[in-house]
């Protein structure tokens, strides 16, 4: 259950929630399947998968839940195509073009008609809660998707003071700065091969793998004002990633040290055991280096302005 992605958030306020009490809340909002006439439906469902029931998992203030969604796949052009068909029939017969309202309506009768023949599509992501440093972690590749999860423990707990992660210097920033002159970038700071670059002027991009960084192309572009939006970094025996200039890491690869180290502990083929394992690697190695970011990154930003 190694994380792809990861959004964080600084959690704010809050009170230590008893395991059980928790427990007990995300079963009131255990995750059902969408109904004919639903377009989706989102619950919380067991980590570990169905061989579990167990909603969250602790390991030494680390705590894991996860969100179960599930949507209707109604193709947008199979709707309007079934829409035009039906308009133009209509037209046909009473001798005179629908109005904006009619084909409105038109289009509701065909979304309601066609959604219970959809199929459906599920996508389970996992929430890591650092209860220690009050520090969420999303597994989630866009941050509306983090966001959506976020949502859903707010309903589930009745509220959830929570700002998006931030540093002193900007993300954008920092990654510049690194690429541009190598004796600001840290000691412990391993640059990857792949970047991107935008263009102030006309939101023009640049995106390039395997590269040299250090080129005589890469400083001109960024001499010539463009600012780096992702980077790949990593840190010795934890992890590599993307960074993004909202400070989310994707493209999440661990250390295979760490791979090595779960595939060898024995958990009898028990999914609890071997989902506990992974994650207390995962969230050891991560944690630390979500420290060391924002350390490279001046600081993190003053986290009373903003609240969600």
């Amino acid at each position: 259950m190694w994380f792809k992605h990861a959004h964080f958030y600084r959690v704010h306020d809050a009170e230590a929630i008893p395991l059980d009490v928790l427990e007990a809340a995300l079963a009131e909002f255990a995750f059902r399947p969408v109904s004919p006439r639903e377009a989706r439906r989102v619950g919380w469902t067991t980590p570990a998968g169905k061989r579990s029931e167990v909603r969250v998992h602790e390991i030494q203030g680390h705590r894991l839940i996860a969100m179960l969604r599930q949507e209707r796949l109604l193709p947008a052009a199979v709707v309007n195509e079934e829409v035009s068909e039906r308009a133009e029939a209509r037209e046909l017969a009473e001798g005179q073009l629908l109005s904006r309202r009619e084909r409105q309506l038109l289009k509701e009768q065909v979304l309601e008609e066609l959604l219970p023949q959809a199929f459906t599509r599920s996508q389970r992501v996992e929430l890591w809660w650092d209860t220690t440093h009050n520090l969420i972690g999303i597994n989630a590749s866009s941050r509306k998707r983090a966001e959506e999860v976020l949502d859903l423990l707010r309903q589930t707990l009745g509220s959830l003071k929570v700002t998006p992660l931030a540093t002193k210097t900007p993300p954008g920033r920092g990654m510049t700065a690194w690429l541009s002159d190598p004796g600001q970038r840290p000691a412990s700071l391993l640059l990857g091969d792949r970047v991107e670059l935008r263009a102030a002027e006309d939101d023009g991009v640049i995106g390039a793998r395997s590269v040299d960084l250090d080129s005589e192309e890469m400083q001109s572009l960024l001499e010539g004002g463009r600012q780096a939006s992702k980077l790949s970094i990593g840190s010795e025996g934890q992890l590599r990633a993307v960074l993004h200039d909202d400070l989310a890491l994707k493209s999440l690869q661990f250390d295979d040290a760490l791979l090595d180290e779960a595939s060898q502990t024995d958990n009898g083929d028990d999914p609890v055991v071997s989902l506990e394992t992974d994650f207390a690697l995962m969230t050891g190695a991560l944690g630390t280096f979500v420290d060391q970011l924002i350390e490279w990154l001046g600081g993190e930003a003053d986290p009373r302005t903003g609240l969600s």
